[in-house]
């Protein structure tokens, strides 16, 4: 292939190896810091309200300042008002010097006043002043009071209507309302002045205490998360080996459930790994006696020249090849059934008369070897538990194990389905016509290598010890009962009784339907 191609086609892959990688990475997730999203749902609220405050703050101030300024300007419309009267048709005013002195005495604000009669004649005053807008003519005598514009400037204007036939020289010969109109307006200086003193007196102490509350806040903060970081102190400073609980005397209430969980999860872990070490040294101590026999075997067998001694010796070490490799298989069952979580348990509806029945057909040639008639009753009914099909054959092909190496040479095993429909749970029975089991072995026999002393069957001790685990990750029951079919004193005979919560039931009827 030419140099030059083959650079092309390493330039052609080069993007699509990187997009690969891209795509391959793994997403980095920016943590989040507690502290920081604790100051952020406080400050952000914090410095959000101080602006709003600042507008109400304002709002009120003004509304404050009007009060006093609108009540003289009201006694100054009053004033004016009064010195109007009627005299031959025309609006009269009788202000002095004094009066006007009195209008004009504010050395801050500008005042202006403006008289008309009842037909919107000027009769004295400024004449720009505008008049009022409103859609309904107030009563007579009532102070109102407007903000308007003179010569572009801002005013508060005070403004009433003076009712001319109350104000009449001569005797009144029509009744028909006769109303003046009376303003006073200032401008907004000393308004202002006395707002913004307000909201100086107001702010001002709030830029000294936003930063003293932040710091507040921030110290808070710092000090009410200092137990976390105590208690990543006391986890970090532990040795490796160290799965004791975490002391929760001096923490917190709200970290309380937090440790109490972190505690659990401990003591899980912890009880794993004990049961990792148990399960290491059961399996070292039992695979011993297997091992030995298979080394002094084959060194037998490498000091024999007769061909039939080598063929025995051989024999033995198959033997105890299949032996070692039962119980490795069995202590691997053991470990899987003791390990197994409950959330990973893929725990499904089945039949289980039809389990049970495809298990029975394997052990068939079995006992047929071993001159043991094996049965198989299933229920009348359909018998549907929720359970991990692959675990529950585990579990009756230890006890069918069990009860073959216990029956002797013409006995009877069979395996048996019931349905109790007071209690709503499904029996998975099996019975043998051995030995039977004594009572006061019952509670020792779910031990892991146990064996009943004076026993001469072979096996590990582990096939119901698997029994065990694999019925408590069931909720089932396990009984332990003499065969009632038995009549020999001698071979009283077991039943092993598992109990298992009934998911669903129905008849064969339902299910021909």
């Amino acid at each position: 292939m030419p140099e030059t191609s083959r650079q092309d086609a390493i330039a052609a892959e080069a993007p699509a190896s990187a997009a690969l990688r891209t795509a391959n990475r793994p997403e980095k997730h920016t943590q989040r810091s507690l502290f920081g999203e604790i100051l952020d749902w406080m400050l952000v609220p914090l410095l959000l309200l101080w602006p709003l405050s600042i507008a109400i703050t304002y709002i009120v101030a003004r509304s404050i300042a009007n009060e006093p300024f609108d009540r003289a300007l009201e006694d100054k419309v009053n004033v004016v008002a009064q010195q109007i009267k009627e005299q031959d048709g025309k609006v009269i005013t009788r202000l002095t010097s004094a009066a006007r002195d009195i209008l004009h005495a504010d050395d801050i604000d500008n005042v202006y006043f403006q008289i008309r009669d009842a037909h919107g004649e000027l009769v004295d005053g400024e004449a720009e002043m505008p008049l009022p807008r409103d859609a309904e003519m107030p009563a007579p005598w009532s102070t109102q009071f407007r903000y308007d514009f003179i010569r572009n400037t801002e005013v508060r204007i005070a403004y009433t209507y003076v009712d001319l036939h109350k104000t009449r020289v001569e005797p009144q010969f029509s009744l028909e309302p006769r109303l003046a109109l009376v303003q006073v307006g200032e401008t907004l200086d000393k308004r202002s002045q006395l707002v913004n003193q307000i909201i100086k007196g107001v702010i001002v102490p709030e830029f000294i205490i936003l930063p003293v509350a932040l710091i507040l806040v921030w110290f808070a903060l710092t000090r009410g998360l200092r137990p976390l970081a105590e208690l990543q102190q006391r986890i970090h400073e532990r040795r490796p080996d160290d799965l004791s609980p975490i002391d929760s005397g001096h923490v917190p209430e709200e970290i309380l459930p937090l440790v109490g969980s972190f505690n659990e999860m401990l003591e899980r872990l912890s009880q794993s790994i004990r049961n990792q070490k148990r399960f290491i040294a059961d399996a070292a101590h039992q695979m011993k006696t297997p091992l030995a026999g298979m080394r002094m075997q084959s060194e037998l067998a490498l000091r024999q020249n007769d061909q039939a001694e080598i063929h025995k010796s051989l024999e033995q070490l198959a033997k105890s090849s299949k032996s070692a490799t039962r119980m490795i298989n069995q202590l691997l069952a053991l470990a899987r059934a003791e390990n197994q979580a409950p959330e990973t348990r893929p725990m499904q509806p089945l039949e289980l008369s039809e389990m049970a029945r495809d298990v029975v057909q394997d052990w068939v040639q079995v006992s047929f070897n071993r001159h043991i008639d094996l049965g198989f009753e299933p229920s009348v009914r359909t018998a549907m538990v929720a359970g991990d099909r692959t675990m529950l054959r585990e579990l009756l092909n230890n006890l069918i194990d069990n009860a073959l190496n216990y029956t002797p040479a013409g006995g009877r095993a069979t395996v048996r389905v019931r349905i109790d429909d007071l209690r709503q749970t499904a029996m998975l029975e099996v019975e043998d016509t051995g030995p039977g089991i004594a009572p006061h072995e019952r509670v020792h026999i779910f031990e892991r290598f146990y064996r009943i002393l004076g026993s001469s069957v072979e096996g590990s001790g582990l096939g119901l010890a698997i029994v065990r685990e694999i019925a408590q990750q069931h909720q089932a029951e396990i009984d332990i009962l003499d065969n009632p079919h038995c009549s020999d004193p001698k071979l009283p005979g077991c039943l092993m009784r598992v109990t298992l919560p009934l998911l669903q039931v129905e008849s064969q009827e339902d299910d021909a339907a």
